[in-house]
């Protein structure tokens, strides 16, 4: 099964591509029972391949975070089986307060999202600055990446047919 699992595994630039090209992570986080809280996140990844969300200081998932920083992220894509493709990332979410930081990831989502036209991107910072103070950034810390793309499986088992 490991020998499988690794034939199917993501190369790091294909994970990258995936987080690129990915509209929703779920992050899941460990609530306050201890029960796993998974939420959709919209977010945005940095040139150096971090991932950045943001949401509400006083958010339920920033209480979370607070107490256990440890999280697990799913991105994934495909109807049918031999569609299917993912990563999991797990890891730890740094809560960042800095507004200048937060700004800069909400303008990184209305890009994205909403599609902001990048030479407005300044002004959009500006013009949120003073409602940044009441919003986190977080920063997605991989330590691991578990990936899987089924079609490596189809391709592998149709050449040895």
């Amino acid at each position: 099964m490991a020998k499988e699992r690794a034939s199917i595994a993501l190369t790091e630039s294909e994970v990258d591509a995936l987080l690129r090209a990915a509209r929703k992570v779920v992050l899941v986080t460990n609530g306050p029972d201890g029960v796993p809280d998974p939420l959709p996140m919209w977010f945005v990844v940095d040139e150096g391949g971090t991932v950045w969300m943001r949401t509400y200081a006083a958010s339920q998932k920033v209480l979370n975070l607070e107490r256990d920083p440890r999280v697990a992220a799913l991105v994934e894509t495909g109807d049918r089986y031999v569609e299917l493709r993912g990563a999991q990332l797990s890891g730890t979410v740094e809560l960042v307060d800095d507004v200048e930081t937060i700004c800069e990831v909400f303008a990184g989502l209305m890009v994205k999202y909403e599609g902001l036209d990048p030479e407005h991107v300044d002004s959009v910072k500006a013009a949120y600055r003073d409602r940044a103070a009441k919003q986190r950034a977080l920063r997605l810390v991989v330590t691991k990446v578990v990936s899987w793309d089924h079609g490596k499986q189809a391709a592998v088992r149709g050449a040895t047919e």
